[in-house]
């Protein structure tokens, strides 16, 4: 058996999903633009320069959905599918993701996103599991906190190893374990892995590949998107 792991923001998706649901978020005037905007995007150019303190951020990004009801928050989570994430998702990503799950490996897309964003994108790609940060819920309502380790550099791989114990399985069950990520804060799962694939990944985690032999592809700059099948 294959065990195929999937990041998700700019690596499957043609952007960061964080980010959006913020900016749209604003754009629906739910977020002061003023207080938001600038905030967002320093805690995205941090996290792009491995430098994004992820508890900080957390306090920041999950506030907003204990302020709203969920049934409200999933409707505006709706509209966000279709305007910002369904457009996002390439075809090249879908064939990449659909390849796989026609070999019968087992896949999932694990991610720092937390689970409320992210659990729809799942389900769109078809993808049945999902490591992401859990927003924290009391009695089906956000809490505005995290709810144990999150889906974020090292934490990536104590949250797959977690979920594989409890399917009986850990990554030496596996003849073949690959990882897409185009990012540097995933080195850590990307060196735990016997297949990285690097997905239009960023200078560092470029070089750091180029460096190692690492296959790198392209879903969505300039080059032809192709499966590794080394």
């Amino acid at each position: 058996m294959e065990l195929v792991l999937f990041d998700l923001d700019n690596t499957l998706l043609a952007g960061d999903s964080d980010f959006e649901w913020a900016q749209f978020l604003i754009s629906r005037g739910v977020l002061d633009r003023e207080l938001y905007e600038a905030r967002n995007a320093t805690f995205y150019a941090q996290y792009k320069a491995g430098t994004l303190d992820i508890h900080e951020f957390l306090a920041f990004q999950l506030a907003p959905l204990a302020r709203h009801r969920r049934a409200e928050l999933d409707a505006w989570h709706a509209e966000f599918m279709a305007t910002q994430i369904r457009p996002r998702l390439s075809d090249g990503a879908r064939a990449l993701v659909n390849g796989h799950l026609e070999t019968g490996a087992l896949c999932a897309i694990v991610t720092a996103t937390n689970s409320f964003i992210t659990g729809p994108i799942a389900r769109e790609l078809d993808i049945g599991h999902l490591i992401a940060t859990i927003p924290a819920q009391e009695n089906g309502e956000f809490t505005g906190k995290p709810r144990g380790t999150p889906a974020f550099r090292e934490g990536k791989i104590e949250r797959v190893e977690r979920w594989l114990e409890e399917l009986g399985l850990y990554l030496g069950s596996f003849r073949r374990t690959t990882f897409y990520s185009d990012s540097l804060n995933d080195l850590p799962l990307l060196c735990r892995v016997t297949h990285p694939v690097a997905v239009d990944p960023d200078p560092t985690l470029e070089a750091h590949a180029i460096k190692h032999g690492w296959p790198v592809m392209h879903l969505h700059t300039a080059g032809e998107p192709e499966r590794d099948d080394d």
